[in-house]
């Protein structure tokens, strides 16, 4: 990777070897939570309170229990606009660490760094990404939501498209509308119709 992203938005990242990942990829500003201390820091709140407000903040944690827990907190927090990117779910640890984390998955320090500029080049050049249009109708329709086997059609979705399997449904949703075009959507449901 050549030249760094610049992002209209500041990247929100876990902790401080995520925020050294980052770094390296985008020339934008990257706030680290420091894990969950986040909610006893109140000035850090504020501050992520107000970006989110005024210009929209980037959500990158990981995709372990962790970081989805840091996500639906904050949500509960946060009232601006909040663009959840996530990571893949790889299976491994991180090179500074002695064992995997609990879930055994890689966190954003771990993942590779051109993934990480995929994942972010959405947001370059001072734009947002186009969303899809897949409605909670269309959702359920196509079988990831309220049906028998719906749970287990959600986590193939993921898998198809890159995403981490503990999203709750609307949490997928939102991430669908946000990273995958409506067409990587239509061939992702269509290989799981066809299994």
């Amino acid at each position: 990777m050549e030249e760094k992203l610049k992002l209209k938005y500041p990247v929100i990242v876990e902790g401080r070897y995520d925020k050294a990942k980052v770094c390296n990829i985008v020339s934008t500003p990257v706030i680290a939570l420091d894990g969950f201390s986040v909610f006893k820091n109140a000035e850090k709140q504020q501050l992520l309170k107000r970006l989110s407000r005024e210009q929209g903040i980037i959500m990158l944690t990981d995709s372990d229990r962790a970081g989805t827990f840091l996500r639906a907190k904050l949500k509960g927090i946060l009232k601006g606009t909040v663009y959840n990117v996530y990571a893949p779910a790889v299976l491994g640890k991180e090179k500074r660490k002695s064992a995997p984390s609990a879930d055994g998955l890689l966190g954003v320090e771990g993942i590779d760094s051109n993934i990480l500029c995929e994942l972010l080049k959405p947001f370059a050049n001072g734009s947002a990404p186009a969303s899809s249009e897949i409605t909670k109708t269309r959702f359920y329709a196509d079988g990831f939501s309220g049906g028998n086997n719906s749970s287990e059609r959600r986590k193939k979705l993921c898998k198809l498209l890159s995403l981490p399997e503990n999203l709750s449904s609307k949490a997928l949703l939102d991430a669908i509308n946000l990273l995958v075009s409506e067409s990587d959507y239509e061939n992702a449901v269509k290989i799981i119709n066809e299994e």
